[in-house]
């Protein structure tokens, strides 16, 4: 690693001390260590207000006509005493990053041009409340499929008619699948509960999601005839985007002590998709884009087209399982006359009576665009134009030459974003995430200036769709990207197989960073980060939920399923990421609250009552405002890392800690894992066992990763001579040892027990107090040194083996983390290991659970005594650990 800069590459200005470079494609901290960022996004509920989950038809329609609900309350309520709880259990599940969605609407939801301060005021104060955490956090202005009005999240309702559309005609025309008005094949009656799994995302290739991004990406080239308020659609809508997420941005620097202390950078938008930018020939289902999974329904393009006009079509109908879609016959959808195209009569004279703006005598309403602009003949129902969407089809533009989407239309945009967001946040690290696995286009380095990132999303495409942990599995990514002659040939059989071919895919997307700053000399510059990958909870018809199932509370297939995906990112990847998702309200019935989907970490429907989940408001009320801070956990306290001046220090034992840490969280044990956060050189492998609870790392060092410290030890700056005249580096590298699964038999059985006793006796806060901090505390540390570089450490809550190719290990059984230092070569490079196996092999959860509950009955009872349990932790007030 060369030597870290003392300034900012791209304003010139000295950093503060918890400033994160991007550097030889790694972050890296201002003392020069190599840092891994693993966290959660937070959150995936934020896709909608509180209280109007997509499933929700009530007020649906009506609320955003008059202006849209507000987001306050999202990701959960700061006024509660809930927060505390949910940042403390992230930060103590070893997370150090959160991705921050905010969909556009929750920022100008009331119309163009009005914006809602409040919220954005809002988020700065969840801000706040993170950076006491000691988390790093990115911004993603989240969406899919447009909007929530075309079956996804993202824009305001009021994008919609600018654009000359109808959205209550969706349905109907199946422009788009909205989830609160779906309804079965054999029933017109909307049923939410039927949508089936994924299907939201065959909107990508119906009418609403590729108008709308063909409109958003290439209006000017594509539809220039649609003028509103004297500007191209593309214009229009480019330019609300970007001024709205300025003005957040604005609105943050302004607040004070968050930029780069706390934000660190933004996403561009999520998940862009092409529309119908690059399309051969829209006589046929598009191949090429993410569009292409193919479930129920499929109209080809000019289908749509049709459909979208009121005429009725026969669309193939498709199945999905475990090898991939299947025809199974086709089914005729008749709009009877109902069309996706504002009518003339809702704009007179051109303006719109509501949001006020005044649109071309060109742009005909009522009519569709695409026939407004030669595509086809909506009287006849032919395609005249079937390439329309390759070719530039401008006169100035005809040259034969196909269109790239990447550089043409998402690289523009891009650069006026990032540019934007630059004026409020001058060091903001530009996350760049194309669409779906998609590579990125060359980003030249006179844009991201030294502050950039690979952002991109990885997903087990199979599981995700079929809810089930199979047997076989396939490269998607080596299947988009052409690597097999037939897609047979990327079928993976077999767990050891499908984590390999998991693995190469991502080392497939880490190697896409190439394309940023490549015009820039020397190695790979920039880091990579998987903004999204996580495992659906809900597998096999919701097993785990049903009381009357054998497979209740199991969730071993979404363990194998999830720790395949996460262990993709360990191996020579060593990738940052941050897993889809954790979500404050989710419940077993309706899972994240938006399109069915159930991907969150935790539940409060799997936990004891820490609140009480009130299914229709959608949100946590408080069980009390100290509800969490028993996960004071590991704020950063030791010499090796800075903490928050306003914070206390306040011991909880550790079982304590391992059971609220277990208490709601689905699938742990793949999730929170072991990994290096901060290294002195750079990781070259991890290898994280959950089968035995043992973890191996290997770290390449060069005389250049002797860290930059402010004191100069006797070996030079960073390094510390001991007797034998070697260089200890001064500061380690520090490795995120999880209770869940490195904790000692005692502070297993106590954890469990923990939750018996309070079952049993309603929890008496006094009569539990009175032996809490007494016959409840464990043994002092102790450690044990066994030859050739192992050493046995048993603490208050650990008992592991811990053998290193060199160097000394220090245990901080507070924060969950071990320090590891070693010599940094004079010169030359070397390559040194460490391997931390549980003494006893993995913890069997389920026979110290079963063996709680013959002790006393505890164990099996849910939803009791946890809300009087975080009040007596919370005695006093609520204090860091």
């Amino acid at each position: 690693m060369p030597q870290v800069p003392k300034t900012c590459p791209a304003t010139g200005q000295p950093t503060p001390k918890d400033y994160l470079y991007t550097l030889n494609g790694q972050f890296v901290d201002t003392t020069g260590r190599t840092l891994l960022l693993r966290g959660v996004n937070l959150s995936g509920s934020t896709k909608a207000p509180v209280g109007q989950p997509s499933h929700v038809l009530d007020g649906f329609w009506s609320s955003a006509q008059a202006g849209g609900q507000r987001f306050l309350g999202r990701p959960f309520d700061i006024d509660d005493g809930s927060a505390d709880a949910h940042l403390g259990r992230l930060r103590g599940w070893g997370f150090n990053v959160l991705r921050y969605p905010i969909p556009w609407e929750a920022l100008e939801h009331e119309g163009p041009g009005r914006f809602d301060y409040d919220f954005m005021d809002y988020t700065i104060r969840v801000l706040h409340k993170c950076k006491e955490y000691g988390f790093k956090v990115y911004v993603d202005p989240h969406q899919d499929i447009w909007s929530r009005f075309s079956g996804g999240s993202g824009a305001p309702y009021w994008t919609l008619p600018a654009c000359g559309i109808d959205p209550e005609a969706f349905t109907a025309t199946q422009a788009a699948i909205v989830h609160c008005e779906y309804a079965n094949p054999s029933s017109d009656t909307p049923d939410p509960a039927a949508l089936p799994s994924m299907i939201w995302s065959t909107n990508y290739s119906r009418l609403a999601s590729q108008t709308l991004f063909a409109l958003f990406f290439g209006g000017k080239v594509y539809t220039p005839k649609c003028i509103i308020d004297g500007m191209n659609i593309q214009d229009y809508l480019q330019s609300h985007f970007i001024k709205a997420f300025g003005i957040l941005a604005d609105r943050i620097r302004d607040a004070g002590g968050l930029l780069d202390d706390v934000v660190i950078g933004w996403d561009n938008m999520n998940e862009p998709s092409e529309g119908f930018i690059g399309y051969e020939d829209l006589s046929v289902y598009p191949t090429v884009q993410g569009s292409a999974l193919k479930k129920g329904t499929m109209p080809t393009p000019l289908q749509s087209f049709t459909l979208g006009m009121g005429v009725a079509q026969v669309l193939d109908n498709y199945t999905f399982g475990s090898f991939g879609s299947t025809r199974s016959g086709s089914v005729v959808v008749d709009p009877k006359g109902v069309r996706i195209w504002a009518d003339p009569s809702t704009e007179p004279d051109g303006v719109h009576p509501k949001w006020g703006w005044q649109r071309s005598s060109e742009w005909t309403l009522g009519t569709c665009v695409w026939a407004l602009h030669g595509v086809w003949d909506h009287r006849s129902g032919s395609l005249l134009r079937p390439d329309y969407f390759r070719y530039n089809p401008s006169p100035s533009g005809a040259t034969g030459v196909p269109v790239n989407f990447l550089k043409d239309f998402f690289l523009p945009h891009l650069t006026d974003y990032v540019t934007r967001i630059r004026t409020a946040h001058p060091s903001a690290i530009a996350f760049v995430q194309a669409p779906v696995f998609a590579i990125p286009p060359a980003i030249p380095e006179s844009l991201l200036q030294g502050r950039g990132c690979h952002s991109t999303h990885y997903y087990d495409g199979l599981t995700l769709i079929t809810c089930h942990w199979n047997f076989v599995n396939a490269d998607a990514l080596g299947v988009v990207r052409g690597k097999y002659s037939s897609p047979i040939f990327a079928a993976k059989f077999g767990d050891r197989a499908i984590r390999a071919s998991f693995q190469s895919q991502l080392g497939m997307l880490k190697s896409d960073g190439v394309q940023l700053g490549v015009d820039a000399p020397g190695p790979r510059r920039y880091p990579t980060m998987i903004g999204e990958i996580g495992t659906p909870m809900d597998m096999d018809n919701k097993n785990a939920y049903d009381p009357k199932s054998k497979g209740y509370g199991d969730y071993s297939a979404q363990e194998r399923a999830l720790d395949a995906s996460l262990n993709a990112a360990d191996g020579p990847n060593a990738l940052s990421y941050t897993v889809w998702t954790y979500c404050p309200d989710n419940s077993h019935m309706w899972g994240d609250g938006w399109n069915n989907e159930d991907l969150s970490l935790w539940s409060e429907d799997d936990a004891g009552k820490c609140g009480h989940y009130d299914g229709a408001a959608g949100s946590l009320a408080s069980a009390r405002a100290s509800s969490a801070s028993l996960a004071t956990l590991p704020v950063p306290s030791s010499p090796y890392v800075s903490t928050s001046p306003s914070l206390t220090v306040k011991s909880v034992p550790l079982h304590e800690v391992l059971a609220f840490l277990r208490d709601g969280a689905r699938a742990i044990r793949a999730f929170c894992r072991p990994y290096p956060v901060k290294v002195v050189g750079t990781p070259v492998d991890i290898q994280f066992d959950i089968r035995k609870a043992s973890l191996k790392v290997k770290v390449r060092v060069t005389p250049a990763d002797a860290p930059q410290t402010e004191t100069e030890g006797e070996g030079g700056e960073g390094l510390v001579k001991d007797e034998d005249n070697k260089h200890e580096s001064m500061l380690p590298t520090e490795i995120f040892i999880p209770l869940v699964h490195f904790a000692s038999d005692e502070c297993v059985e106590r954890s469990v027990a923990v939750r018996a006793r309070e079952e049993r006796a309603e929890l008496d806060p006094d009569a539990v107090r009175s032996g809490s901090r007494s016959t409840d505390t464990l043994p002092l540390a102790t450690s044990t040194l066994l030859g050739s570089g192992r050493e046995k450490i048993e603490t208050d809550g650990y008992a592991m083996e811990v053998r290193v190719s060199e160097g000394r290990v220090e245990m901080d059984d507070g924060e969950q983390m071990l320090r590891w230092f070693y010599d940094v070569p004079v010169g030359g490079e070397k390559e040194v290991s460490i391997e931390v196996t549980r003494v006893g092999g993995a913890i069997d959860w389920a026979r110290v659970t079963r063996r709680a509950a013959r002790a006393g009955g505890g164990g099996s009872t849910r939803k009791r005594g946890i809300t009087k349990w975080v009040e007596r932790l919370c005695a006093g007030g609520c204090l860091i650990m």
